[in-house]
C-alpha cells in the first residue's frame, strides 16, 4: 500500500506533520468502524481492516525514519526484514567508540553526565544523517536509493543504540 495516496500526500521525505494529522482525522471519521454499525458483516470488516491501514500510514509517514524506509519499498528496496550491514567504516568506529561510552557510564561517577554526552552525541549525528538522506530522497536516482538505504540502516542502529542508552537511564533511575 502506498500511504503517500492512502493520505494524498506528495511522495517526498519532508512532511507537513499538520496537514498529516488533518488528513488522518478526516480518514479516520471516515472510516470508523461505528460508522458501520448496521452495515452487513462484510462491510464492518472491510472497515476494520481500512481503519488498520489508516492508523498503520500514519504511523509510518509521521515518523521520519519509518517513512524513509517505506518511500525506499515504494521504489523497490525493502528494509524491513533485511540483515545487512552497514559496511562505513567511519560509522564502525562511530559505533564502537559509542559502545564503549555505554559501557563506561556504569563506572562513571557522574553517569547522567555520560548519559547526556551521549544523547548530544546521537542528536548530531543522527541530524547530519537525516539531512543527507532527505537530499538523496529528493534525487529518485537509483543509485542516490541505495545511499538512502545505507543512511537509513545507520539510524536504524543508531535507534536501537538510544532504546539502550534510555534503558540504562531508566535503570539508573530506579
Amino acid at each position: 500500500m502506498n500511504y503517500f495516496e492512502l493520505f494524498d500526500l506528495d511522495p517526498v521525505f519532508t512532511v507537513d506533520t499538520a496537514n498529516l494529522a488533518e488528513r488522518y482525522r478526516e480518514l479516520q471519521k471516515a472510516v470508523h468502524p461505528d460508522k458501520f454499525a448496521s452495515q452487513s458483516e462484510q462491510q464492518k470488516l472491510l472497515s476494520v481492516q481500512r481503519t488498520a491501514q489508516v492508523n498503520d500510514g500514519y504511523q509510518t509517514l509521521k515518523n521520519p525514519l519509518r517513512r524513509a524506509e517505506h518511500m525506499l519499498s515504494l521504489r523497490g528496496i525493502d528494509l524491513s526484514h533485511e540483515t545487512t550491514t552497514v559496511k562505513d567504516t567511519t560509522f564502525l568506529m562511530q559505533q564502537m567508540e559509542w559502545r564503549e561510552m555505554l559501557d563506561d557510564i556504569s563506572h562513571s561517577n557522574a553517569p547522567q553526565d555520560k548519559i547526556d554526552e551521549l544523547y548530544d552525541s546521537f542528536a548530531s549525528y543522527e541530524k547530519s544523517l537525516f539531512n543527507l538522506l532527505a537530499d538523496l530522497l529528493a534525487s529518485e536516482q537509483e543509485q542516490d536509493d541505495k545511499s538512502a538505504a545505507e543512511q537509513v540502516r545507520k539510524l536504524k542502529f543508531m535507534a536501537k543504540l538510544q532504546d539502550e542508552l534510555t534503558r540504562i537511564e531508566d535503570d539508573l533511575l530506579d
